[in-house]
């Protein structure tokens, strides 16, 4: 498989990952959950959260996705990215799913915003002790 083609398997197929942002300039993770469309990731929060502020303050992100504890040869990407807000009705209906019952009344809370991340690179990591590889947008 190419980088891509085993980026894409490990996005398709995990969807918890760290997502960390810049705090009085120090990093700030947590995790998310992802959905993710052509390597563009998507994911839901607050808009009450301190995250969503962080992002108001510098867009940059990393994120770490595909781990899964099994062994150490595991492979997962590191995404570094930009974030913006988008609060597109469409959008909020695409990844909307049961699982944010907890924290959203449904698609339509006035509460829920998106999260958009575009990546600026992505990194295909520890494929059974190859080196990194890079991922051509």
């Amino acid at each position: 498989k190419t980088a891509k083609e085993l980026a894409l398997k490990i996005l398709n197929d995990n969807l918890i990952g760290t997502m960390a942002t810049v705090q009085q300039n120090k990093p700030h993770s947590r995790y998310m959950t992802f959905f993710n469309e052509d390597f563009i990731l998507y994911t839901a929060t607050s808009k009450q959260t301190h995250k969503v502020e962080e992002i108001k303050n510098n867009p940059n992100t990393h994120i770490l996705i595909g781990y899964d504890g099994k062994g150490f040869g595991d492979s997962f990407l590191e995404i570094e990215g930009t974030v913006i807000e988008s609060d597109d009705e469409s959008l909020k209906e695409k990844v909307w799913n049961k699982a944010l019952k907890g924290w959203f009344d449904g698609p339509e809370d006035p509460d829920l915003i998106i999260l958009k991340i575009t990546p600026t690179q992505i990194r295909v990591m520890n494929t059974k002790g190859d080196e990194p590889q890079i991922v051509v947008l």
